[in-house]
């Protein structure tokens, strides 16, 4: 396994995360999850991405059942806040409140005492930025953070966060954590420059765009056990599986077998160059 920095910081992640939307604490069984951390963090993988709202926080309970008896100080673990995780009307956001009580959250959780990194889901509107950034920078003092990030942001915010962190003496984040792939590749003109500017690494989610770029949806396709195949879960993944763009898919084969690799390791080779 190859590690880098993730962006400006001196924090070195696995070039290939784990990550647990829609999968832990949900669709995978406990001890499958089990297996499956165990067996990436053999493979030298060391960053493992959750996030409150996924399976309404059993994902996080289900990583923490899956980590027990690892060393701690060889896992980076990262989750995020943002959506809301009840009715209340400041269970939701990226207000100090919600940061602070999110965090403590998660902490529990995971089981840990602190958290390598902490993202903001989403940017929110309703909360002033220097709000935000300064909840981070009294996180980040206290001890129960280590880094912070954001997640699906565009150019203009990320530029509004540094110069907000800038401003009240806090601290920047150090990372981004777009959609990305060979089929999604809208935040190559904006959102990657400013990133690079500002020293913000990326830890991209669905690189294989929900498992459309294994080639397993080929033409009307949809296995049995498959997101897919799943009528719940379906429904996140159907603009990928318009026609037009399993076209696309399947002329990437021939490209894949020239290089002798599969369409899914092109793709994510693709995300890591």
């Amino acid at each position: 396994m190859n590690y880098r920095r993730l962006g400006r910081s001196g924090l070195r992640v696995s070039e290939v995360s784990l990550g647990s939307w829609l999968t832990l604490g949900s669709s995978v069984d406990v001890a499958t999850t089990k297996r499956l951390v165990r067996r990436a963090f053999d493979l030298g993988i060391n960053l493992f991405d959750t996030a409150d709202v996924y399976a309404n926080g059993a994902a996080e309970e289900a990583l923490r059942e899956s980590i027990a008896g690892l060393p701690r100080t060889q896992l980076v673990l990262a989750t995020k806040a943002f959506f809301p995780m009840s009715e209340g009307p400041n269970d939701r956001g990226l207000s100090r409140k919600h940061l602070f009580e999110s965090v403590e959250g998660s902490l529990r959780r995971l089981g840990t005492d602190y958290l390598d990194l902490h993202q903001c889901h989403r940017a929110d509107a309703s909360t002033p930025i220097e709000e935000t950034v300064r909840a981070y920078g009294d996180l980040i003092r206290q001890g129960k953070l280590l880094y912070w990030g954001i997640s699906e942001w565009r150019a203009e915010e990320i530029v509004e966060a540094c110069r907000a962190a800038d401003q009240v003496g806090a601290y920047r984040p150090i990372s981004n954590q777009p959609q990305y792939s060979i089929l999604r590749r809208g935040i190559e003109k904006t959102v990657l420059p400013v990133s690079e500017r500002h020293g913000l690494g990326q830890i991209v989610w669905s690189p294989l765009a929900q498992g459309v770029l294994t080639g397993k949806y080929a033409g009307a396709a949809r296995p049995e056990g498959t997101r897919a195949g799943d009528p719940l879960r379906s429904a996140f993944m159907q603009p990928l599986l318009d026609p037009s763009v399993l076209e696309r898919v399947d002329a990437l084969r021939p490209i894949a077998a020239a290089a002798g690799m599969s369409l899914a390791r092109l793709s994510l080779a693709f995300c890591l160059q």
